[in-house]
């Protein structure tokens, strides 16, 4: 599955789009080296939609925690740059945008209700076997996630998934048939596996120094901001019983039981209670907000000063997204929302992104340095090497034989055979992604008479990568992509 990934960056949007955003509790990852161009509020536009940093923050940890899985929790920044994950993550998002501006050409949306029959299935806000709205709400606040935010993202992945059914792939007899002759030719090859291990490379600075040089600009510090705020803790007041009931009685409509009844008073108080005493701090939090901006603000009052990142965000995606759209002529936001406590914030200035020094740099640039040098050179002993060596023999395998391949793991033997049968060389060499080259000659060919039984979505997939390749490629063509950040 990891080859296939690597092999296919530029669609691996098509699957990922499928999965939900529910990579609840999936921590935030950074990577740092980006720059912002005239548009400091969006990193892209594709079409009428704008693609903020919180878009591509999300887009780029939710990728990262699914290697992360994959890699059984070994995958890390090295791995992350080495896979090119922040291209990934804004080429997801791209063509994401491609897709939803093609939903709104056709005036598709998600309603409400649609919404909402969604969140009663995802068993992560569960309690005794149905859905639970506090719990549903503790589990987005312990990530650090608002309502809306979810909610938002959801209804994007649902518009996404409703797109894409307007466009159904079948199989056909026929298209199966001739998948079962491709999966019955077989090889019997001589092989030579080829790898870097024991390359040496010149790792001197004024050799990484050089391979610095030629590309720093993808080497860039954060963009950071420098603010004020204050915080506003959550309030809790004894509320008269005529209050609650007042409250209770003008939305009734907010207490609901897991299948949309009208919860009674006393089954809802708690959740009165708790609507009030959030209205009452963000009533405090405003008046706050007014005194603090008028200059009126009581010497009593606590003001933090921090310097805030994507990488130190002690916010959220959404808030840090907010922050960034400030302006020295408009430095204050109105009180936001986090784990029930209300920030008012101040933009003091932005630290614009720069690019690092050859020092601040060196840590990310050796890695990819020796990377970039073993891969050359060992291109280079395969080049001279191709036409005289000498290696191991095998049976005759079919693309589905890598288990038979002993000198290669099961993903790096599984890469080879997809790419020897695509290829139409008798002698020459195959890189895979591992890094790894194999230098190969086919000795014999010949038609098996196996009987696979494919089964049909095995050509659905075929065809609908096909399909999605040629929708992508429509749409880039319809909709202008512009992006506004520098190294990607």
């Amino acid at each position: 599955m990891i080859t296939w990934m690597q092999r296919h960056k530029k669609y691996l949007i098509v699957t990922i789009w499928i999965s939900t955003i529910a990579f609840v509790g999936a921590g935030f990852v950074g990577w740092g080296q980006y720059s912002y161009g005239d548009k400091a509020g969006a990193v892209a536009k594709v079409g009428e939609i704008e693609l903020t940093m919180g878009d591509l923050q999300k887009s780029y940890s939710r990728l990262y925690a699914q290697y992360n899985q994959m890699f059984q929790g070994e995958f890390d920044e090295e791995k992350a740059k080495s896979f090119g994950l922040q291209s990934q993550a804004l080429k997801q998002l791209t063509d994401q945008a491609l897709i939803l501006n093609l939903a709104s050409s056709y005036d598709l949306s998600v309603s409400d209700e649609e919404l909402i029959t969604e969140l009663r299935t995802q068993e992560f806000f569960f309690k005794d076997g149905v859905f639970d709205k506090e719990t549903y709400k503790q589990v987005l606040s312990r990530n650090n996630l608002s309502l809306k935010e979810y909610e938002s993202d959801l209804k994007k992945q649902m518009l996404l998934q409703k797109t894409l059914k307007l466009l159904p792939v079948h199989s056909g007899d026929n298209e199966t048939n001739i998948l079962e002759t491709v999966m019955n030719v077989a090889d019997k090859i001589n092989y030579k596996v080829l790898s870097d291990e024991t390359l040496e490379v010149d790792t001197s600075d004024a050799a990484v120094q050089a391979f610095w040089e030629n590309q720093k600009h993808s080497f860039m510090t954060e963009v950071k901001y420098a603010i004020k705020y204050i915080k506003q803790e959550k309030v809790q007041k004894e509320h008269s019983e005529e209050k609650i009931s007042t409250h209770y009685s003008e939305n009734k409509t907010h207490f609901k039981d897991s299948e949309g009844k009208i919860l009674s008073l006393e089954d809802a108080r708690n959740g009165v209670i708790y609507e009030l005493d959030t209205k009452a701090t963000k009533d405090s939090a405003l008046r706050t907000y007014i005194a603090y901006k008028k200059g009126k603000l009581d010497s009593n009052v606590a003001i933090q000063e921090d310097t805030i990142s994507v990488m130190k965000n002690p916010f959220n995606s959404e808030i840090l997204g907010q922050i960034s759209k400030l302006s020295p002529t408009s430095p204050y936001m109105k009180p936001v929302e986090l784990d029930g406590e209300y920030y008012t914030i101040e933009l003091i200035k932005v630290i614009p992104s720069q690019t690092k020094t050859y020092e601040e740099a060196k840590n990310e640039v050796l890695p990819l340095y020796i990377s970039s040098i073993k891969r050359q050179k060992l291109l280079e002993l395969a080049n001279n090497t191709v036409t005289s060596f000498t290696g191991q023999e095998t049976d005759f395998l079919t693309v589905k034989d890598g288990d038979k391949i002993s000198s290669l793991e099961i993903q790096d033997a599984n890469d080879f055979l997809v790419q020897l049968f695509s290829s139409q060389e008798k002698r020459s060499f195959i890189v895979l992604e591992s890094g790894k080259i194999v230098l190969y000659n086919i000795l014999e060919q010949k038609l098996l008479t196996n009987t696979n039984d494919i089964p049909g979505d095995a050509i659905v997939n075929i065809k609908t990568t096909m399909l999605n390749e040629g929708l992508m490629k429509s749409l880039q063509n319809k909709y202008k992509i512009e992006i506004f950040i520098e190294g990607l």
